[in-house]
Order: structure tokens, then C-alpha cells, then sequence
């Protein structure tokens, strides 16, 4: 298995998903798809979508091997949540 290594710091890695996520990616998927994740090339905009990161992300290297991949759930402001009970 290959490691793939980040070519952004952290900041820019976020910025440019977030950038791609809004302008590109959330028109084409938001509707009827809440709560499920995408995983978004932050080089090429090339995304797949899945219920799980696992798979969104294998699918998006199937088609891209060397993507920077920045994942989003759709609705949600992180990917996970950690603890219990809901956010007030």
C-alpha cells in the first residue's frame, strides 16, 4: 500500500476543500443526500460520494491514485462527531 503524501499545509488543504465543496461540489449533491460524505480532490475538483469516508475515498482513488482528498459531510460542519448527546 502506497502513503500518499500531503502536498498543502493544513490550512490550505482545508481552504482549498472548502472552496471546491461550496462553489463546485454542493449544488450537485446536497439535495436528497444529508448526512452522506464526499470526498473532494482538492486539486482536480473530481469527488465521489458514499455513506462512510472509507468509501468515498477508495472510490475517488480508483479514479484519481494521487488525490489530496478532503472529505465533507453533507449538512454537517465535520465529518465526525465525538462524545454524546447532540450540540445545542
Amino acid at each position: 500500500m502506497t502513503v500518499q503524501q500531503l502536498r498543502y499545509s493544513k490550512e490550505e488543504f482545508a481552504r482549498r476543500g472548502n472552496e471546491i465543496y461550496e462553489s463546485q461540489v454542493r449544488p450537485q449533491v446536497e439535495q436528497n443526500n444529508h448526512g452522506k460524505i464526499v470526498a473532494i480532490d482538492i486539486e482536480t475538483g473530481a469527488f465521489e460520494l458514499a455513506k462512510d469516508t472509507i468509501t468515498a475515498s477508495d472510490r475517488l482513488l480508483e479514479r484519481c491514485p494521487d488525490a489530496q482528498i478532503w472529505c465533507i459531510r453533507i449538512g454537517h460542519r465535520g465529518v465526525h462527531r465525538f462524545g454524546v448527546g447532540s450540540v445545542q
